[in-house]
């Protein structure tokens, strides 16, 4: 008699993903009988325990599902961001859900919906949970960005579903090759089966790699793969453009960090083809950024250009870009929403501003244009505020890899961003003596969302190690690459 083998259904690594879905299932059944803003703070509190159960589980190394979910110190460290981006854009959302015609529960549960998506891709142990993460984080954000009832939230959308669909399909049949070439969807397995590249068929993995490579671009906002960002960023509310253009991109680069950096490090082609995209993505962001009169397009075009710094320390040694690429993250996450729940605490419409209208916006809101500034400042990555940080080790890791040109196109692209970053700057801090144009009603809990993102990027910048110290330890990437 064969003997009975029990699953392998381990409860903590589920834990965090769990209490996120059950706090998604709460905020649609709550719809029916609690206001919104209590919705809001159960979803809150829904996240911020999902964050605690992480940090309970750190150094444990645990699996589930033999393997399929990995509550390692990489999916935890990523999946913290991904609690602490989502957060914030709930605050930004208490008060601006209104003024955005968001204000109701369905809101809520699209957002924690596609934050258990974003979760399952960080703990993702094979292509298939990743892909699974992948969907719902996608078809979450597609409804999230057509909620509210207007034409250009609608336009928005609509171009976010059908390019998102291509990037899905393309990914999908990626998938499909690798799996040919090397018989397993499991990380480990992939990683053990190209480590002398013996496989069968390496052309088949090689346009397989390529493909997840491309897929990946879509999601990430890679160029030439970028083209629904700016309309997407600049179309949809303030809140939802802040929740993809921060905890969207960490999951979709914790899914490249999982599949470049780990099961496919050996699999060759796809560095040299991502080196192409990263040049056009920082040349690209940039130049489309000096251009921009709107805001939030230009925030847009800075989140393509950052994009291509982050995917530099996928280049690198995973000794070396795990660690820059979580710290770059979590600054990333900070310094933007930040600066989105800047313009969403003052904008009257979703219009935005231009940048006509921040003129003079000190000598009206001091205390914003002084939190939107450090946020501008770190971005462009000027010291002692922690974009300059995280845009060093980027470049440390690629230069160290031996990607001498491309680490100083990258460094010319960063000089290049401090023009457009400046000049609404230097327009918050001029003379203006025109009436007020900003929303005048009452704003505090976004107000502790920029408070949130200006002290981090403060307190990370003088102070790196206090999270860069957490997951610099070689010993939790050596692991992720088998070595």
């Amino acid at each position: 008699m064969t003997p009975l083998v029990l699953p392998d259904v381990a409860l903590a690594p589920l834990l965090p993903i769990a209490i996120t879905l059950l706090g998604a299932i709460a905020a649609t059944l709550l719809g029916f009988f609690m206001p919104r803003r209590a919705i809001t703070i159960v979803s809150m509190v829904a996240l911020i325990l999902a964050g605690v159960s992480m940090v309970t589980l750190w150094n444990g190394g645990l699996t589930s599902f033999g393997g399929s979910l990995q509550a390692d110190n990489v999916a935890l460290s990523l999946g913290l961001i991904i609690v602490l981006g989502s957060v914030m854009a709930l605050l930004v959302s208490f008060d601006n859900a209104s003024r955005a015609r968001l204000a109701f529960p369905e809101f809520d549960a699209m957002l924690m919906y596609a934050v258990t998506g974003t979760l399952l891709i960080a703990f993702s142990g094979d292509l298939v949970t990743m892909l699974i993460g992948l969907e719902v984080m996608s078809l979450s954000g597609y409804v999230m960005a057509t909620l509210q009832d207007s034409r250009r939230a609608e336009e928005s959308g609509m171009k976010y579903f059908l390019l998102g669909a291509v990037g899905s399909a393309i990914l999908i049949y990626g998938i499909a090759l690798v799996y040919g070439a090397t018989g397993t969807f499991s990380y480990v397995g992939i990683r053990d089966a190209t480590a002398g590249l013996a496989v069968q068929n390496v052309g088949i993995l090689v346009v397989g790699a390529l493909m997840l490579l491309c897929g990946f671009g879509f999601k990430v906002a890679l160029a030439p793969f970028h083209q629904w960002t700016p309309d997407v960023y600049g179309g949809s509310p303030t809140t939802v453009s802040l929740f993809l253009s921060t905890v969207v991109k960490v999951a979709a680069f914790a899914g490249m960090l999982r599949v470049f950096g780990g099961a496919m490090q050996n699999v060759p082609a796809w560095a040299g083809v991502l080196q192409i995209l990263i040049v056009a993505t920082i040349v690209i962001g940039n130049l489309g950024a000096l251009f921009q009169t709107n805001f939030k397009r230009l925030m847009a075009y800075s989140a393509v250009a950052h994009t291509g710094f982050l995917a530099l320390t996928l280049l690198g040694n995973p000794a070396t870009g795990g660690p820059a690429l979580t710290y770059y993250l979590l600054v990333y996450t900070l310094m933007t929403a930040g600066a989105l729940a800047v313009v969403s605490a003052l904008q009257r419409s979703e219009a935005a501003f231009s940048l006509d209208d921040m003129r003079g916006l000190f000598y009206r809101h001091p205390a914003y244009a002084v939190a939107l500034a450090v946020c501008l400042a770190s971005l462009a990555g000027l010291p002692p505020f922690a974009g300059f940080m995280g845009k060093y080790l980027a470049f440390q890791a690629s230069f160290q890899a031996g990607y001498v040109g491309l680490t100083l196109i990258a460094a010319m692209g960063s000089v290049a961003a401090l023009i457009y970053y400046l000049r609404p700057a230097m327009l918050m801090f001029m003379p203006d003596r025109t009436p007020a144009r900003e929303f005048s009603g009452e704003r505090t809990p976004t107000t502790a969302a920029v408070v949130l993102g200006v002290v981090g990027v403060t307190v990370l910048g003088i102070l790196p190690n206090i999270a860069y110290g957490l997951v610099a330890d070689p010993a939790i990437w050596t692991l992720l690459a088998g070595r």
